[in-house]
């Protein structure tokens, strides 16, 4: 009989009261687990030393076993992962931050799980796509998760324009990221390329106190103050009208 594949959601940066973002019970299950699949080891580790000053460890923090998987991990590497659920041990999938296998490279290894006919358990936690479709005042019952954008310039402009054309052709809200040190070029260029009716959601730090939401025009965003979001990470949006 196979372990069970635990999808484990991580905070967006909560480093205290982490039951406001997290679940008792998703803080207990990760307790009691001895074997996690992460993008990075070190990163894991540092999560679940919050929930182990929540809830006692199953083992000590430093004979836990995290293997970790990344976009530069090979294919071929997939099965290594799953073997200590193939042989009856029970594992967790943690995200960087937020929920696993979404704008994440776990996916892959739960598409793998399944083939192998491992139960797979997602647990509740913090999303910040969803968080942000929820605040943003966008349409919520039609929307698409684009990553990142292209770094170039011309590119760049070019993208938003095919997504702004799409999202007022079927009144669909788009979602994009950006490397936090580049927002200010991000929002210029939205500002820059958007009609002037598009609306716009800059959606920062979210769960976090210094959270900040604002979803205005892009008319009014190249007047309005620039938002606090540097080096900070930000979920941007648009819809156009």
């Amino acid at each position: 009989m196979t372990g069970t594949l635990f999808l484990i959601p991580n905070t967006l940066g909560q480093t205290e009261a982490l039951a406001h973002v997290l679940p008792e019970q998703v803080q207990r299950i990760t307790s009691q687990l001895g074997y996690f699949v992460a993008e990075n080891a070190k990163t894991a580790r540092a999560f679940l030393k919050l929930v182990g000053a929540q809830h006692p460890l199953r083992k000590p923090l430093q004979e836990i076993h995290i293997a970790e998987l990344n976009v530069n991990t090979p294919a071929a590497a997939l099965n290594d992962l799953l073997a200590p659920l193939l042989a009856g041990q029970d594992g967790g999938l943690v995200s960087e931050a937020g929920v696993p296998a979404v704008a994440d490279p776990g996916a892959d290894l739960v598409r793998l799980a399944h083939q192998h006919k491992i139960p797979v358990r997602p647990l509740v936690g913090p999303s910040s796509l969803l968080l942000a479709v929820m605040a943003s005042g966008l349409n919520g019952q039609s929307f698409a998760f684009n990553g990142y954008l292209p770094t170039d310039a011309a590119q760049r402009a070019q993208r938003i324009k095919e997504l702004e054309q799409r999202s007022r052709k079927e009144k669909q809200t788009q979602l994009f990221i950006e490397t936090p040190y580049r927002n200010a070029a991000m929002l210029e260029a939205l500002v820059a390329s958007c009609a002037p009716g598009t609306l716009v959601c800059v959606a920062t730090d979210l769960s976090l106190p210094s959270e900040t939401i604002r979803t205005m025009t892009a008319a009014q965003w190249k007047t309005a103050p620039a938002p606090d979001f540097h080096k900070k990470p930000t979920v941007f949006l648009l819809l156009g009208q």
